[in-house]
């Protein structure tokens, strides 16, 4: 099972100079509970976007995909494609947790069978990293939950889609 997980803003931002430029406590909970033990696959940047503290992601088999073969992640396993990056965490039933950022979502989804999306009703000015469309032709609501307000302050609510699969 892939499952892709990120947050967005209302326009699909999903990140400013790579960071996340948002402070929403109860995503970043659901983010540890979805991602659990399972192996999380991100790009060079999102782990660097990491705070050193915690990198690599406790508790997971942490990935990090980059071109670059002299990459060192200390804690962290590198492959050089999302598929080597697949092979690597290949097991029956087990979900494998891709986190970002914008290029490995967008080769990810191709082959997704799940998006745990948060969405936040906010708007990001200056945003340079964005989200996949979510195309409903493709993939269909499981559950989308009602808007609440975080203890931050920004209301945000989770929503769930499963790949529509062909009859």
């Amino acid at each position: 099972m892939i499952s892709l997980i990120w947050a967005q803003d209302r326009r699909g931002a999903i990140g400013r100079a790579n960071t996340i430029p948002w402070r929403v406590p109860e995503d970043m909970r659901r983010f540890r509970e979805l991602t659990g033990a399972s192996p999380v696959i991100m790009g060079r940047r999102t782990w660097e976007s990491l705070p050193p503290k915690f990198r690599p992601l406790p508790g997971r088999r942490n990935i990090v995909i980059s071109r670059n073969p002299d990459l060192r992640a200390d804690g962290a396993e590198v492959a050089a494609s999302l598929d080597e990056a697949y092979a690597l965490t290949a097991a029956p039933d087990m979900t494998v947790s891709v986190i970002g950022g914008e290029q490995i979502y967008r080769a990810a989804i191709v082959g997704a069978d799940e998006l745990r999306v948060t969405e936040l009703d906010l708007v990001i000015e200056n945003a340079d990293a964005f989200a996949p469309a979510i195309d409903e032709a493709t993939w269909y609501a499981v559950d989308v939950g009602d808007w609440l307000t975080s203890s931050s302050g920004a209301r945000y609510r989770f929503a769930d889609y499963r790949r529509r699969r062909p009859r």
